[in-house]
């Protein structure tokens, strides 16, 4: 069944009478779990209102190119890194044109050029102009550019031609934009997934831990999901909902961790290590509340499991993907990783920026392995997810 959780979709609205539809389109999206933007060209305003849209997709209607607030941060393309899919609907005979030809006059144009997310059209004109030689010539260019033409239905239209060129009917485009979410890369793969952050106690009150978030973890979860797989997650403390479709282990130690991850570990196809474990634990962890006092404070620390390193280790392990968190010697610290633990292959992030890594809501990446390396440059976590299933997939299946 088609979903659309955790997507974000940008609805663009086009000049033709079936805009008046956009606000059921909007709900229908929204009904399958999808955040939706909505862009609203200056020949859909004549069709519709900007307040409808913006009280059915609760978020601000973009429709200004040249809005100097907005293009202060170049808005246009924060939209387009926002945006999961582009999903244009009504789509007139113009805006066909305008994107067959690659114009950027208008804010939903270049708001589609700046992006690399999939683009979907929903035609809706008169039955003779759909059929005119000049807009079936655009929609094969468009095709040719991997543009998704959901088509139109044939019935009686509003000037009472009767014909092809009718919008499709709002659950149908909700459905069909669910679907491109759904594929089969992973179709009977078992994957198993750590992330978050492990707890090590010192005391009933305070412990040693870090500052993932586990929505990473989370992304790579929807996107294997989506591709097909069968998913475990064994999580530490997280900030994210995980995806319910999975199998959830919750626990709170690096102890518990690996023996969550052995006790889980067979007949597994793939195991990616993307919790932040503690290589520390405390060596005695003290029953009661430690005082305050005015003397140095000193913890015995031991060393935690490696559980990436044990899992490589197995007889019959499954493909290992592990992740790098660096700060430093970035690359040589990930292909040292890459050699001692025995991995399959590595993905490194620099931690030590603001804007990236832990908490964030975005990263950036390098896919490593023995042969080769390819940067995965700076996106949404849910977007870099799916990006980093398909390059696994297409690296080792």
């Amino acid at each position: 069944m088609a979903s659309l959780t955790n997507k974000n979709i940008i609805l663009g609205v086009s000049g033709s009478i079936a805009a008046y539809k956009a606000p059921d389109i909007v709900r229908r999206l929204q009904d399958l779990g999808a955040e939706v933007r909505v862009i609203l060209t200056q020949g859909g305003s004549q069709f519709i209102t900007e307040l409808s849209l913006q009280v059915t997709s609760r978020n601000k209607v973009h429709d200004n190119l040249w809005d100097k607030e907005v293009e202060l941060s170049m808005g246009h393309i924060e939209l387009a890194k926002w945006a999961d899919a582009i999903l244009i609907a009504p789509t007139s005979a113009n805006t066909i044109a305008n994107l067959a030809s690659g114009k950027a006059d208008d804010l939903l144009s270049s708001v589609v050029l700046a992006s690399d997310c999939p683009i979907l059209i929903a035609p809706a004109m008169n039955q003779q102009m759909y059929a005119s030689a000049s807009v079936q010539a655009n929609l094969k260019t468009l095709t040719k550019h991997q543009t998704l033409i959901i088509a139109p239905e044939s019935g009686k239209q509003a000037c009472g031609d009767i014909g092809e060129g009718r919008l499709a009917q709002p659950i149908d485009i909700a459905k069909q934009v669910g679907n491109i979410f759904q594929t089969t890369k992973l179709s009977g793969k078992k994957v198993l997934i750590t992330l978050g952050a492990t707890i090590e106690a010192i005391d009933p009150v305070r412990y040693l831990s870090n500052h993932s978030s586990g929505k990473m973890g989370s992304a790579l979860s929807d996107a294997c999901i989506e591709a097909g797989a069968q998913v475990t997650l064994v999580h530490g403390n997280i900030s994210v909902i995980l995806n319910q479709k999975a199998q959830i282990i919750s626990v709170m130690s690096a102890r518990e961790m690996y023996q969550s991850v052995m006790d889980n570990i067979a007949g597994q196809d793939i195991f990616i290590a993307c919790a932040a474990v503690s290589d520390y634990s405390t060596k005695n962890i003290e029953k009661n509340k430690i005082k305050k006092s005015e003397k140095t404070l000193i913890l015995e620390l031991t060393f935690t499991k490696d559980i990436l390193q044990a899992v490589c280790k197995l007889t019959q392990k499954p493909l290992c993907i592990g992740f790098a968190a660096e700060t430093q010697n970035l690359v040589e610290n990930a292909q040292n990783k890459l050699k001692n633990k025995g991995c399959d292959a590595i993905i490194l992030n620099d931690v030590s920026r603001c804007d990236l890594g832990f908490k964030s809501d975005e990263n950036e990446v390098l896919f490593l392995t023995q042969e080769n390396s390819i940067k995965i440059e700076k996106n949404s976590k849910q977007k870099l997810g799916r990006k980093i299933i398909e390059i696994l997939s297409e690296q080792f299946f």
